[in-house]
């Protein structure tokens, strides 16, 4: 759904699947919980499935609609890279929480992670070099940059938490 219409953003799911992947050592049974999400997270940017322009909500609806996926799967897709800040920017905020339950937060900080070190071409790069990618797209006035914006530090906490707890994974 994303491969021929949007394969920049296509690419860019490729590169969060793979950088999911790689936090299985810290994620145990969560980990394909994880990937599934990581693969699925920008689904709602296809033209067949934007309804309101917030991609987070028009996946995780196409997700809970027409696949019947699990719940886990699509509080990820929901809420996946501080989306509550773009939701409330939109005037979202209520039918996002209204209709999708958070997940766990040291699932979406891995999601976050796998998302917020993962340009748009796949390439893994910094979580700073990611946000000011994202920030350099949007004229500041745009809601995307006022909500990347307001999100920065929460992103960047996320992505610091789940390094530290790979770490300590890696070195048990």
């Amino acid at each position: 759904m994303l491969e021929r219409p949007l394969p920049r953003r296509w690419a860019h799911s490729q590169g969060v699947a793979e950088q999911a992947r790689s936090l299985a050592p810290m994620l145990g049974h969560d980990a394909d919980l994880v990937e599934a999400s990581a693969w699925l997270h920008d689904i709602g940017y296809s033209p067949d499935l934007a309804i309101t322009g917030f991609h987070p909500l028009d996946g995780a609806r196409y997700l809970r609609n027409s696949q019947a996926a699990d719940e886990a799967l699509v509080s990820l897709v929901a809420y996946h890279s501080c989306a509550v800040v773009e939701a409330e920017e939109r005037d979202l905020l209520g039918v996002l929480e209204g209709e999708f339950a958070p997940p766990p937060d040291d699932l979406l900080d891995a999601l976050t992670y796998s998302d917020m070190t993962t340009g748009p071409t796949g390439v893994h790069l910094p979580v700073e070099r990611r946000l000011a990618e994202i920030l350099e797209r949007y004229a500041p006035e745009d809601l995307v940059h006022r909500s990347i914006t307001r999100s920065s530090p929460l992103l960047t906490e996320s992505v610091r938490s789940v390094e530290r707890r790979l770490a300590e994974a890696v070195a048990l």
